[in-house]
């Protein structure tokens, strides 16, 4: 029987990053049928059954899912480019604090900035992101720390899906750090948080999770406890940046609230990586952070292949420790830095990114998923992992509408 189809993508070779036994889930000379902005049909490049309002022949190129940045910062006001050449010349970050830097200027920065400058400028980061393949992009707020910055982050957030043919998924970062005006008394902070941003986001349906930052320098894991309580409670996602720089059991924690990830995890134990697996949590490495800081602490990667944790891949593009807008140049340091291989890379970027965002139909060219894909000139998938700014995608398609 003839299936009708709105658009039928023939002579292509498809990384599918389905689990079918083949590397990167590999179907060759093959052909791929869209209708209503979903994948209906993958058969060969020969296939007669399809009958499609419009074809595309892909002249034996490959087609991957619509790549998926799972971890980013990219609303912010201002930037820390001169903070960067203080450090460089050798002035500590507790100096540069001092004077008024670190995250702090960047909160002073996004509470001063308009919506419009805030979306100028995080359209222009995300131009970036898109430009290299990809189509959907988690983007945390956090640096407002009030109730009317966060919101007018996560409003700005959602303007770019609009604007720039990407995919938004927003996430409430109010447990980033400690504001200013609450140094003295954190808990109260925490409330605020958890009394009135979290019920009025999940109200106003601002964000699908909430985020927190369990270390010394954020909250301690009892007041990211709370927080995790008052997401559950209001039906919202959880997600960590956890032992980025110690260990303080917050991804056991998180994993205890079926977290959809635990982040960084440079200090993760071993001993800790069953409690991930057993909760279905993803664990999200963010090599630009690793690079930028000039960590040496890796991620217990070894045990987290042995209990089989998916391992997802980001840029957590943000203006102090990661301002990186490159999401092929994490699959690249990935491999470098962390030992990944570049299937490992790439499963970080499609299937297990939108696991890690609570995604059940992206991330897999396979029946019945968004149709977000990318059409690339290579001989091989690894040549996305293989060097920096090499590659880009020759076409891309969003819920099966070319962008």
């Amino acid at each position: 029987m003839t299936k009708a189809a709105d658009l039928l993508i023939r002579n292509v070779h498809i990384a599918s990053m389905q689990d079918n036994g083949q590397p990167y889930g590999l179907i060759e000379n093959a052909c791929v049928a869209i209708k209503d902005g979903l994948i209906s049909h993958i058969g060969s490049s020969q296939d007669e059954n399809v009958r499609a309002s419009a074809e595309f022949n892909g002249a034996g190129q490959w087609l991957l899912p619509g790549l998926i940045d799972c971890h980013t910062h990219l609303v912010f006001g201002g930037n820390r480019a001169l903070e960067f050449e203080m450090r460089q010349q050798g002035k500590s970050y507790a100096d540069i604090a001092r004077q008024g830097g670190g995250i702090q200027s960047t909160v002073n920065a996004t509470r001063a900035a308009s919506s419009e400058s805030l979306l100028q400028g995080a359209l222009k980061r995300a131009a970036r992101l898109v430009d290299e393949g990809v189509t959907t992009i988690e983007v945390k707020s956090g640096y407002g720390l009030d109730t009317d910055t966060e919101i007018k982050m996560l409003e700005t957030a959602k303007e770019i899906e609009k604007h720039l043919g990407v995919n938004i998924i927003t996430t409430y970062l109010g447990a980033h750090a400690v504001p200013i005006e609450y140094q003295d008394n954190p808990d109260e902070y925490v409330q605020l948080v958890c009394n009135e941003l979290i019920p009025r986001i999940k109200q106003q349906g601002l964000a699908s999770a909430v985020d927190v930052f369990c270390e010394s320098i954020g909250f301690s894991p009892a007041q990211c406890e709370k927080v995790f309580i008052a997401a559950q409670k209001n039906g919202l996602h959880i997600k960590a940046h956890v032992e980025q720089l110690s260990d303080l059991k917050g991804a056991k924690l998180a994993a205890h609230y079926h977290a959809l990830s635990v982040d960084h995890i440079e200090y993760l134990s071993s001993s800790d990586v069953p409690v991930l697996a057993k909760a279905g949590t993803v664990a999200m490495l963010l090599p630009g952070a690793f690079y930028s800081l000039r960590e040496t602490q890796l991620p217990p990667i070894d045990a987290l292949r042995q209990h089989k944790v998916p391992i997802a891949l980001a840029t957590d593009l943000n203006p102090g420790s990661s301002p990186i807008a490159s999401l092929l140049t994490m699959l690249n340091m990935g491999c470098i830095l962390f030992g990944l291989t570049p299937e490992e890379a790439l499963f970080g970027v499609t299937k297990n990114a939108a696991r890690a965002l609570g995604l059940v139909n992206k991330g897999q060219i396979a029946l019945g998923f968004t149709a977000d894909l990318g059409l690339w000139d290579i001989e091989h998938p690894s040549q996305l992992s293989y060097g920096m700014n090499l590659v880009r995608p020759t076409r891309k398609w969003l819920a099966g509408q070319e962008r």
